[in-house]
């Protein structure tokens, strides 16, 4: 059990003595005592209990900072740090400018040791000489930085001006590994090339994730006037929120772009994205080869461009796309001739469509071209021309299912017909989910099968709850290639959708899905997150159900190995030799915040006592902080996400 913590208890004794004050308020008054009535409305009497409840949380978050000093995990220290000073903000000020600073200290040290471990990783998967993927470690100074930036502009600006100095000094002493390959960023160094405005911009990304446009759109101007996947994915991401002021900003690129020598091929392909691929980056190298990316969440294409808007882009990019080729040994772009003649080709039907009186000469010049560029680049099936822009603005293959199938009697190998076979099982989740998962089954290697089969299914059962199709979840939950916890998830979020039409149904669900939680490895993580997820749908069926449901959760998590309390998801992943396939959500069921919102607000005393009794620093610490939150706030509030649950993954051919 965790010690008991005085200040903690000071604060509880306090709670625990209001009710008998509120009892003595209710007495009558004595006889010939009344006051007489006045005119005007009196003011509401300050509610004792509720500021019973605020010391008590008050007290619980600084005794949760003092001790994340010495929390045995620098990521944590700093984490713990910056969310308590976000929670006092309000309430204790100057306490929280002081813990934003003192996790800024622990945040330098947790990043440090990820960089080192992420650059590992990387090493270590070019040696194998296979396709690299990678999941970003957190970046601590980043989180804190989010946080400081949202209660205070000057503060934000401090610790981004801290960042910089750190990463120049980090670059100048930390030399290149003897012999190691060198490690090249998606977007052609822009993190290397332009660090200061890669920071600013992420920050302001933060921001807008969280709901502060104002914040975020003052933290990213200075940094709007390059262009950059982080800038142009920035605007896409404000034009939902305020157009008009994304708009102003992406036409003021454009403007910039017309006039500047330094803009290539490159540059307008990243442009390009604003109107007609937003989410989806695309560049090419000098030898034509495409490196692309998704940031986040997908973004639908915009169907309310004004054509003027529009119109510039094609200016623009025509302005650029038509200058007159360098010779090879001046030739100072990032794309190159090959690069050039990709980006032509991939936007020419676009020109046709929208700007017909360009096209002409953007087709002769890529004629020009074509003598530089490979014919296997110039494949009119290479998807890299259509590759974010194809039907239902994905970025999967241009052939049709039946034109890969075609491929399987040329195939010589397995493996091949494999690939082949994969790759049509991808058009399908895509235009033919139906067909999906017969393809996946004709794999031959067993190992490469499941995992196929596990994606589509997972795939498909994602679908389903998106349609609210609670059969055809089930009949996946029940039948598909799903591990433990994903059928757990499945179950859960199936009694969700019957919970108000047929609740008892919902209630039979929820008890098979303890039954599957109850198979999962006691030392997995894996088992308190099913536990949590059963237990927050209980609560809006059965609360004392729920009650028991976070007992037993609790008692799994203090059983169970890295159970952390937040960054709950599922991932599916498909590798081949040739393509890694990840799939994934974030699963707010699975983390302890939107329990112990739910319960703290039924019973504060219970839900502190259920927070203590985590024997591991992490779960104890969200928990804490939830409760405090909902006293503090007076409202729901989203559970907080760390940078950890990322799901995009960086591909490089």
């Amino acid at each position: 059990m965790t010690p008991r913590r005085p200040s903690v208890y000071v604060a509880m004794l306090i709670f625990v003595a209001f009710p008998v004050m509120v009892q003595a308020q209710r007495q009558p008054a004595p006889p010939g005592k009344t006051k007489p009535a006045k005119t005007s409305t009196p003011r509401a009497a300050p509610d004792p209990l509720a500021e019973a409840k605020r010391t008590t949380a008050i007290a619980l978050v600084n005794t949760l900072a003092d001790d994340a000093r010495n929390f045995r995990d620098p990521l944590l220290r700093a984490r713990i740090q910056a969310r308590a000073a976000d929670v006092l903000w309000n309430v204790e000020q100057e306490r929280a400018r002081g813990l934003f600073r003192r996790a800024w200290d622990a945040a330098e040290t947790a990043d440090r040791e990820n960089d080192r471990l992420m650059e590992e990783q990387i090493r270590a998967q070019q040696a194998a000489n296979g396709p690299v993927a990678f999941r970003p470690f957190p970046s601590l100074r980043g989180e804190v930085l989010r946080l400081a930036a949202k209660r205070d502009r000057a503060l934000g600006e401090e610790f981004l001006n801290l960042l910089g100095e750190a990463r120049k000094q980090e670059a100048a002493t930390t030399p290149p590994a003897d012999n190691a390959p060198p490690i090249t960023n998606s977007r052609s160094g822009l993190d290397e090339l332009l660090p200061a405005v890669t920071r600013r911009l992420r920050l302001a990304r933060g921001l807008l994730d969280d709901g502060d446009v104002e914040r975020a759109i003052q933290f990213a101007d200075p940094a709007l006037n390059s262009v950059n996947d982080l800038a142009i994915d920035f605007l896409s991401r404000l034009r939902p929120l305020d157009a008009a002021a994304a708009d102003q900003r992406y036409a003021a690129l454009l403007a910039a772009v017309a006039g500047d020598p330094s803009a290539d091929a490159n540059t307008v392909s990243l442009l390009s994205s604003y109107v007609f691929s937003p989410g989806f980056y695309i560049t090419f190298a000098t030898g034509g080869g495409a490196s692309s990316r998704r940031l986040g969440e997908p973004v639908p294409p915009p169907d309310d461009i004004p054509p003027a808007l529009r119109a510039a882009f094609f200016r623009a990019a025509a302005s650029v796309l038509l200058r007159p080729v360098p010779p090879l040994d001046q030739d100072r772009s990032t794309s190159g001739r090959m690069g050039t003649y990709m980006v032509i080709a991939r936007l020419l039907p676009l020109f046709e469509q929208h700007a017909p009186q360009n096209a002409a000469v953007l087709r002769t010049k890529l004629s020009t071209l074509t003598q530089d560029t490979p014919e296997d680049l110039r494949n009119p099936n290479n998807s890299a021309f259509t590759r974010g822009l194809t039907r239902g603005g994905g970025d999967g293959p241009r052939e049709t299912i039946d034109e890969y199938l075609d491929r399987l009697d040329k195939a010589k190998t397995a493996a091949e017909r494999d690939e082949i076979y994969l790759n049509a099982m991808q058009v399908a989740m895509r235009r033919e989910p139906s067909r999906a998962r017969e393809l996946a089954g004709k794999i031959e290697d067993g190992d490469l099968r499941r995992q196929a089969l596990a994606y589509v299914d997972y795939e498909l059962s994602e679908r389903a709850l998106g349609r609210k199709d609670a059969a055809e979840a089930l009949r996946i939950a029940r039948g598909g290639e799903l591990t433990t916890i994903q059928r757990v998830w499945l179950l859960t979020e199936v009694a969700r959708i019957l919970a108000k039409s047929e609740p008892g149904r919902a209630t039979e669900l929820l008890e098979e899905a303890t039954t599957e939680a109850r198979r999962i490895d006691p030392a997995s993580p894996e088992r308190p997150r099913a536990l949590v997820a059963i237990a927050t749908h209980f609560a809006g069926i059965d609360r004392p159900r729920a009650w028991e449901a976070v007992s037993e959760a609790v008692k799994a998590a203090n059983a169970a190995n890295g159970f952390t309390g937040e960054d709950g998801g599922i991932e599916v992943q498909l590798q081949s030799k040739r393509q890694v396939i990840r799939s994934g959500n974030d699963i707010d069921s699975f983390n302890l915040a939107g329990i112990f919102d739910l319960l703290t607000g039924e019973d504060l005393n219970r839900a502190i006592e259920l927070a203590k009794s985590f024997a591991n620093e992490s779960p104890r610490a969200v928990a804490v902080l939830t409760i405090a939150r909902a006293v503090l706030d007076g409202k729901k509030r989203e559970p907080p996400r760390g940078e950890t649950l990322q799901r995009e993954v960086g591909v490089r051919d």
